[in-house]
């Protein structure tokens, strides 16, 4: 039979093992969560396009990245609806995203899975990530929920 006091001590070891096991996973490469990949179709020419891949990439995303000239006929091609357009596409799992989507908000769609084709932030606003300055604060500007019909709701609003 096991007193309080050896019972304290057991569970202490535990939790102190287990907050142990929790930092050596974050420091062993390939125990740490895995970026979630991204297929990105951008012109070559577009630096603003550039600049969100690399805001993607440092949040916890892994683009592969292809650049096209022809963005029209991928957009038309992938399902994007003409009135949410903007001047990249992505594709992450099921889900369409164009334009400047902040990170976070890819992170919520990919973990919530809603009924939707995806996100986007129609035209190319001027505090979005990848359009802002690069110490600026992201703002302005709404995402949208988007369906292949081109209905759209409010995602997020900055």
């Amino acid at each position: 039979m096991i007193n309080r006091r050896g019972f304290v001590i057991r569970v202490s070891g535990l939790v102190a093992a287990g907050v142990a096991g929790g930092r050596l996973a974050a420091e062993v490469p390939g125990w740490a969560a895995k970026p979630t990949p991204i297929t990105v179709y951008k012109s070559s020419s577009c630096e603003c396009c550039a600049k969100w891949v690399d805001h993607v990439r440092d949040n916890g995303f892994e683009p592969v990245v292809h650049d096209e000239e022809d963005m029209d006929a991928i957009k038309a091609q992938l399902g994007v609806p003409e009135q949410v357009r903007s001047c990249h596409t992505a594709l992450v799992g099921k889900y369409l995203i164009e334009g400047h989507v902040p990170a976070s908000d890819i992170q919520r769609l990919v973990s919530q899975q809603p009924g939707i084709a995806g996100l986007a932030v129609p035209g190319m606003p001027s505090g979005t990530p990848g359009m802002a300055q690069p110490s600026a604060k992201i703002s302005g500007f709404e995402v949208v929920a988007f369906q292949r019909d081109g209905t759209t709701k409010r995602f997020a609003r900055y």
